[in-house]
């Protein structure tokens, strides 16, 4: 071979080595940003910039815009939808009365006027300059490039935009029930996602969210008296006096200045949030080696102890996370009472602010906290795997109120174990795979989404170990932080770990109805005379598992027994250490039954018992305990 040659082959296969290492990409947007809000009218006006890279392998000749205000409007899909569902959420529902002056339900977007509505209008939209043509769909707006953009290759937008912020009836809007003024969710023309999949050009119905990664510059010009906080590190508190008590800057306040532009930059996340209120509280804690938390809410005598209250326990939660998962790359995370309930957003979220100091800390900022790590870091697509953001969240949400607990429990999962095996006997249950604007009824989705989803996490323990779990967790996020994870991708990652094969798992748990059910078909003697006892177990539900058995003996002693599955070509650490532990023959799928011998007699055994652990979503609990009395 000559060197020619030679050095060819090398580059071939040096450049095949590294495109294969390097094929995953995404999308690329960075967004600058003017508004000002007209605070008498809730209408604002802003500017737009935003620079597309094009990481792809298409040529792109169209792209698509998400216009989410517009969906509070009478007639829009999310009207339509909260209509027409079989269980529609209280928030879209208002109480009435007909002429007879019987009770009624009302719902809330149908009824609001012209001036409640929420709209996003676009004008002078342009591709590097040049007038491009542009189609409002709804919630979508369709834009016809004036060029292609060739892979590679990046391209700025601009255009202006009108908005009006709704009433406050789901996440964003005005003059809440708690009187928070301004919460400003999906308030901006922001670019769709567009990735291996194609374009994800969702019209806002109901569910969640997907974004492009990128970077954020905004100004916000409002009336003078107003406190903000939202995404994003704020870059010249010394020119609005934000947390100063110099006197020069409250000269500066109380000036025939009218408005205040505040300036926020958010690097490398792919949404930005803010709210605001005339009469907003703001205080800060620091993270040991961490992030600053900031806190605002309003002053509101009845709040204010609790609010104190929580600042605290919200720095415990977030060391705990960064502990569980990963550190919280960003330099400041902020709760801000806003909103209509909970909802996360790029390093921020918005709560209510009036409930107990518990329920407000171990349930919202606990779970939306949470969320920092399983969507705006780790940013699946909420929309097709809503159980990915919602139930990651929700697993690590449990794992930390039950270490802040004063009584810590074995199982913090179980409830939403029963709650799980409540949606099974409801008949009502659809598979993890489906979108989330496509449930049939609202519970259905919440429990799927947040329970079965947190299963999956907490079951995985019963199936590769505790602790292999965790490390799953730790790698994930080392290896899709500010990435789109797929559920193919944490299953990966849990094979890495563990060594085991777990497509089996994803595809039934979360593609399938099928069920877990196992159980005690027959506890014998031998006939023989020999001092053992025959144990025949019995699949009866699809779904495969590796089994535990448990045998509690009259003399007090104990001892288990554990059966690999064998399409997992895997064996687990004994979770129970302190127990003899025998690893018996594996069980294949298609045999339904599974016979093994315990050597003691029977008239020796107490109890039989099918994972004591709970860990494992059997459906049928009853039958997996065998017990003499």
């Amino acid at each position: 071979m000559n060197n020619k040659l030679l050095f060819g082959f090398i580059l071939l296969n040096v450049t095949a080595a590294f495109s294969q290492s390097n094929s995953y990409w995404q999308q690329k947007a960075d967004y600058k940003m003017d508004v000002s809000m007209d605070v008498e009218t809730y209408q604002y006006k802003g500017k737009q910039k935003l620079v597309y890279t094009n990481n792809s392998n298409d040529t792109l000749r169209r792209v698509y815009y998400h216009l989410y205000n517009n969906a509070f409007q009478p007639g829009s899909e999310m009207d339509v939808r909260a209509q027409t569902i079989a269980d529609p959420d209280a928030r879209f529902t208002s109480k009435g009365k007909n002429a007879e002056g019987k009770e009624t339900r009302e719902f809330r977007i149908a009824n609001l006027k012209p001036n409640e509505i929420g709209y996003l209008k676009i004008s002078n939209f342009k591709q590097d300059g040049v007038a491009a043509n542009t189609k409002e769909v709804s919630t979508i707006l369709e834009v016809d490039l004036a060029k292609p953009i060739l892979p590679g290759q990046s391209t700025t937008f601009t255009l202006d935009f009108d908005g009006q912020v709704p009433l406050q009836i789901r996440r964003s809007g005005r003059n809440n029930k708690e009187g928070v003024e301004l919460s400003m969710a999906q308030w901006y023309p922001k670019i769709a996602e567009f990735d291996f999949e194609g374009w994800h050009a969702d019209p806002y119905i109901a569910r969640e969210f997907h974004g492009v990664w990128g970077n954020f510059d905004v100004n916000i010009t409002i009336d003078k008296n107003y406190i903000l906080g939202g995404s994003g590190v704020l870059k010249n508190n010394n020119e609005i006096g934000y947390g100063y008590q110099d006197e020069g800057v409250k000269i500066k306040r109380d000036s025939k200045i009218k408005t205040l532009t505040w300036h926020f930059v958010a690097q490398n996340v792919h949404d930005f949030t803010w709210a605001a209120d005339k009469n907003y509280i703001h205080d800060s804690m620091k993270v040991p080696y961490g992030a600053t938390i900031h806190f605002l809410y309003k002053n509101n005598p009845k709040i204010i102890d609790n609010w104190k209250k929580l600042q605290p326990k919200t720095v415990r939660l977030m060391q705990l996370y960064n502990n569980l998962v990963g550190k919280y790359p960003y330099d400041q995370y902020s709760v801000i009472q806003g909103g209509d309930g909970g909802m996360e957003y790029a390093m921020c979220t918005l709560i209510l602010g009036e409930g107990t100091l518990d329920g407000m800390v171990n349930g919202t900022i606990a779970h939306e906290m949470a969320h920092s790590w399983f969507q705006h870091i780790l940013a699946s697509n909420e929309s097709k795997h809503p159980w990915m953001d919602e139930g990651f969240s929700t697993y690590i949400e449990y794992i930390a109120v039950n270490e802040t607990a004063d009584k810590k429990v074995d199982n913090p999962f179980e409830s939403l174990y029963s709650t799980y095996y409540k949606l099974v006997e409801s008949g009502k249950e659809q598979p993890l795979s489906t979108h989330g604007d496509r449930f049939d009824f609202n519970r259905s989705y919440s429990i799927a989404s947040y329970y079965k989803g947190a299963l999956f996490l907490s079951q995985l323990e019963y199936i590769i170990g505790k602790e292999n779990t965790r490390k799953t967790l730790r790698r994930f996020f080392d290896e899709f932080k500010f990435k789109h994870p797929t559920p193919n991708d944490i299953k990966r990652t849990a094979e890495r770990v563990s060594g085991a094969n777990l497509d089996w798992y994803l595809t039934d748990w979360t593609e399938t109805l099928n069920t877990i059910d196992y159980g005690i078909k027959n506890v014998e003697s031998a006939t023989d005379g020999v001092q053992r006892t025959g144990v025949t177990l019995e699949r009866i539900g699809r779904t495969p598992m590796p089994i535990d058995v448990y045998v509690e003996y009259t003399d007090g002693t104990k001892e288990s027994f554990y059966i690999p599955l064998r399409m997992m070509s895997f064996e687990k650490e004994n979770p129970t250490p302190e127990i003899k532990r025998t690893v018996l023959a594996d069980w294949a799928w298609a045999q339904p039954t599974y016979f093994f011998e315990i050597p003691k007699a029977k008239s020796a055994i107490k109890k039989i018992t099918i994972d004591p652990s709970g860990l494992m979503a059997d459906v049928k609990r009853s039958n997996n305990v065998f017990e003499i009395k």
